[in-house]
C-alpha cells in the first residue's frame, strides 16, 4: 500500500511539475487575403454589432443573451455575451481603432476558465486587396496551460480565428460581386 501511494505521490509531481514547466506564453496568428481594398474591410471589424454576420466570436447558441456598451464602433465600443453552450461568458472591448490599419481588443473571458487576451486584426493593403491577421494572445496559469495540454487551446483558438477571415473574406467579396 505505501508503495502505490509513493508511485502515485511521484506520477502527481510529475504531472504538475510537466504543466508548470510549459511556457505561460500564448499566441496565435492567421491570416487571409481578402479581394476588397482596407476601406471596405475595416468597418466590418471595427463595429461589434457586424461581426454577428462573420465572426465564430459572436455565433450565440439559443437563448444566449448579448449586450453593446459604449460607443457604437471604434475604440471604447464594448461587446458583452452569455453563452452557456460553446462560448461561455465574457466582455470584449475595443481599445485601439486606427483607421482601414488595425483593431486591438481586449476579450476578458469569464466562463468557463477566466482570461484575458489581447486580439489584434492588422490590416495591409496588397495591391487590390488586403491582408487581414487577426492575432490572439494571453498568458497562461496552470490551469491555462492544463486547459492548452488537455483541450488543444491553439488549435480552438486558431480554428476559430481561420473561419472567422474565411467567412469575412466571403461576406466581402461575395458583396463585391
Amino acid at each position: 500500500m505505501t508503495l502505490y501511494l509513493l508511485f502515485m505521490l511521484a506520477l502527481v509531481s510529475g504531472i504538475i511539475a510537466f504543466v508548470s514547466l510549459q511556457s505561460d506564453k500564448f499566441s496565435i496568428a492567421r491570416s487571409i487575403i481578402i479581394d476588397r481594398p482596407p476601406q471596405d474591410v475595416y468597418p466590418e471589424i471595427n463595429d461589434f454589432h457586424a461581426w454577428r454576420s462573420w465572426s465564430p466570436l459572436a455565433k450565440l447558441e439559443d437563448g444566449a443573451t448579448e449586450a453593446f456598451d459604449g460607443p457604437p464602433l471604434g475604440a471604447g465600443a464594448i461587446y458583452e455575451w452569455s453563452d452557456d453552450r460553446r462560448l461561455g461568458t465574457g466582455k470584449m472591448k475595443i481599445v485601439e481603432s486606427s483607421q482601414n490599419e488595425r483593431i486591438s481588443i481586449k476579450r476578458h473571458i469569464k466562463k468557463p476558465i477566466e482570461a484575458i487576451e489581447n486580439i489584434n486584426i492588422n490590416l495591409t493593403e496588397i495591391g487590390a486587396g488586403t491582408e487581414v491577421v487577426w492575432q490572439v494572445s494571453r498568458r497562461l496559469d496552470f490551469m491555462g496551460k492544463s486547459s492548452n495540454i488537455l483541450k488543444g487551446l491553439e488549435k480552438r483558438t486558431g480554428s476559430d480565428s481561420e473561419q472567422g477571415l474565411k467567412n469575412l473574406k466571403s461576406q466581402l467579396e461575395r458583396a463585391k460581386a
